[in-house]
């Protein structure tokens, strides 16, 4: 008998985990790097990047309210393009959400550090885990795969202890700061003072700064909506209310942060901002200001927090192996669910190479750079799927329905791709080697006959084809670590442009009947049971 995933996420337990999973160590950094780039105006960077996280976010409340599925983002590209783009699209989401977990549980050791040195050691400026961290990094990442798949109630409970507590830190430090220094005088303090040198700070930011990765969690709704109850409530509430609150609390951090600096640490610039001695700028801070208890909660949170969002990334991205096992592209272990219906398989083969991912990382900020240059290539998938099934089920209904389908979808596709070129040309070229591994690993499958010709999709080459290589092209030719041969202000005008002939050949390149597929879709969603 085919096992099933159970409906059990209510409309509450999916917000609180796609809050959980976004307020990870981005709030214990991104505040000093979006302040690094952008200075003051770091303040328009969290407001643009709320909005453009949002637009996108929005195509895929519909998409996953119409086909409720587990593992949408290997899915939805399945059925609009075939096979060759949803493996793909699924394996730029899966590796850049594989590496979530690690890059979190690394975090936690690194705090922990300040009173066990031994886990972490430095390696060119850089910390790298020790023997005895890596040993520890192992205990954490079974602890969070333990809780993923021994039991719903334990997942759900631990969710909510993780999210009260560094909720309530985060509010307690944003109220602390502003009530014990608040200096003004540091808004109208700048490095660049041109429109366009401050424009092309605030766009950095949102890429680099930390930003838009601190915006990834409201994915955590499309992956695991195979397994919400309501989800035509659930799932807009998750994806849009997540955005929504977590850019109050980032603006709330932000404004404190900026607010309570000393004028010491402005008197070489914002670029050369830093707390030395400490793990992170909001600890430095408090130190400085003599706020020995909210320190002390400091450090508790700052090994807490990365830890509420390990564990829901383990959780979504075990569903995205799951859809991809369920599309086919890798074996059918992996699609198995223990006796609490988890994809334990799943599960276990992300902590195996999860682990391999602790060897010496480039440091937090570089490895946000890539991240965010993958996710967004796969959020790309969105706005096109969207568009696609419209014309492809033009009949069937949509409980929620985005409004101007066609303009939102294209600026949404369009913010996608303009992200992807902030990261810059050193982020870039490292993703497009990423992407060429993927595509051979699903060249190997179709030559053993994993992939039938039917499902292959192969008029998708006409359009994944340009769209990769142009973006590694206009990211060379580009002004963020390019060649500056395409001058800032007009890249605006490139990208525009070639987003809108990408999303036009990904629209008629589209699959034609899929009737079949949809029913086999439709039918998984039908048979998915109700769970306590």
């Amino acid at each position: 008998m085919e096992q099933h995933l159970h409906r059990r996420f209510s409309p509450l337990n999916l917000l609180l985990i796609s809050i959980n999973g976004m307020v990870g160590s981005a709030w214990l950094f991104a505040p000093l790097y979006a302040a690094r780039i952008a200075g003051p105006y770091a303040i328009y960077a969290w407001v643009i990047g709320g909005i453009i996280t949002m637009l996108i976010a929005l195509t895929f409340a519909e998409l996953s309210v119409f086909l409720p599925i587990a593992g949408g983002s290997s899915r939805f590209p399945q059925l609009s393009h075939g096979a060759l783009a949803s493996f793909i699209m699924s394996w730029i989401a899966w590796i850049s959400s594989l590496t979530m977990a690690p890059i979190e549980v690394q975090a936690v050791l690194q705090y922990a550090s300040t009173y066990f040195p031994s886990l972490i050691h430095l390696q060119n400026s850089i910390p790298i885990l020790t023997p005895f961290g890596m040993m520890w990094a192992t205990i954490i990442m079974l602890m969070l795969c333990i809780v993923n798949i021994a039991s719903f109630k334990g997942l759900v409970r631990f969710n909510a202890l993780l999210f009260s507590f560094k909720i309530i830190v985060i509010l307690l430090t944003i109220l602390c700061l502003i009530h014990t220094k608040f200096q003004p005088l540091n808004f109208m303090t700048a490095d660049v003072h041109s429109f366009n040198a401050i424009a092309h700070a605030i766009l950095s930011a949102v890429a680099a700064g930390g930003i838009a990765f601190a915006f990834t969690g409201f994915k955590h709704g499309v992956e695991l909506a195979g397994e919400t109850k309501n989800s035509r409530i659930a799932i807009p509430v998750a994806i849009v209310g997540s955005i929504f609150i977590c850019l109050l609390l980032y603006i709330g951090l932000q404004i404190a942060f900026v607010g309570a600096l000393p004028a010491t640490s402005l008197q070489f610039g914002w670029s050369k901002v830093a707390f030395s001695g400490d793990v992170g700028p909001f600890a430095g801070i408090a130190a400085g200001l003599g706020l020995v208890w909210l320190l002390k909660l400091l450090y508790v949170d700052a090994a807490v927090s990365p830890l509420g969002a390990g564990l829901i990334f383990v959780t979504s991205t075990a569903r995205i192996l799951y859809g991809m096992s369920k599309n086919g592209y890798i074996p059918k272990l992996f699609s198995k669910l223990n006796k609490e219906h988890f994809p334990v398989y799943a599960i276990f083969l992300n902590f195996v190479i999860g682990m391999f991912l602790f060897l010496p990382l480039p440091g937090w900020q570089a490895m946000v750079s890539f991240l965010v240059s993958a996710m967004v290539i796969a959020y790309a998938m969105g706005p096109i799927a969207l568009l696609c099934l419209r014309l492809q089920l033009p009949n069937e209904t949509r409980n929620f329905r985005l409004p101007a389908a066609n303009f939102l979808c294209a600026i949404a596709f369009y913010f996608c791709n303009l992200i992807s070129y902030w990261t810059g040309w050193d982020t870039i070229w490292k993703l497009a080697i990423a992407i060429v591994i993927g595509a051979s690993l699903f060249m190997v499958a179709y030559a053993r006959g994993k992939i039938s010709k039917d499902q292959l999709g192969a008029r998708s080459v006409f359009w994944i084809t340009p769209y990769f290589a142009g973006l590694v092209l206009i990211s060379y030719f580009g002004s963020f670590g390019g060649t500056g041969a395409i001058p800032f202000g007009w890249d605006f005008l490139v990208i525009g442009i070639f987003s809108l002939v990408i999303l036009y050949l990904a629209v008629i390149t589209r699959m034609g009947v899929i009737r079949g597929q949809y029913d086999l879709y439709k039918s998984e969603e039908l048979a998915v049971g109700t769970g306590t």
